[in-house]
């Protein structure tokens, strides 16, 4: 099987949640390797982007009109997107550790792994 076929059945059978999941497993996977290779400064970057602009797709997607999620959730999801811009520059200039990011992604991973309260 092509790696594309093997994309596109995935898509087909992988719900949102599911992608959000991975999406957060992988990143947060090459926050952690960062870490571990105890990267700073300009070879946090690619990382650190990585992050910030999967965090800033969750809050467009959830200050789209249309979006399902409750209200509250959509804000939560919002102030924890605006957290990980500021909280990212203040990595990115040696002023705060990247576990920060780790943690909140695996407390998020955490949550859409738990059964769903919203449908």
């Amino acid at each position: 099987m092509s790696l594309h076929a093997y994309q596109s059945a995935r898509s087909r059978a992988e719900t949102p949640r599911a992608a959000e999941a991975r999406l957060l497993s992988q990143i947060t996977g090459e926050l952690m390797d960062a870490q571990a290779a105890r990267l700073s400064g300009g070879a946090l970057i690619q990382p650190l982007h990585r992050n910030r602009e999967m965090w800033c797709t969750f809050a467009s997607d959830c200050a789209a009109p249309g979006n399902a999620l409750p209200e509250t959730l959509r804000a939560q999801i919002i102030s924890l997107a605006l957290f990980v811009d500021r909280f990212t520059t203040e990595v990115m200039m040696g002023r705060e550790k990247i576990e920060t990011l780790i943690d909140l992604n695996r407390t998020i991973m955490e949550g859409l792994r738990a059964p769903s309260l919203v449908n």
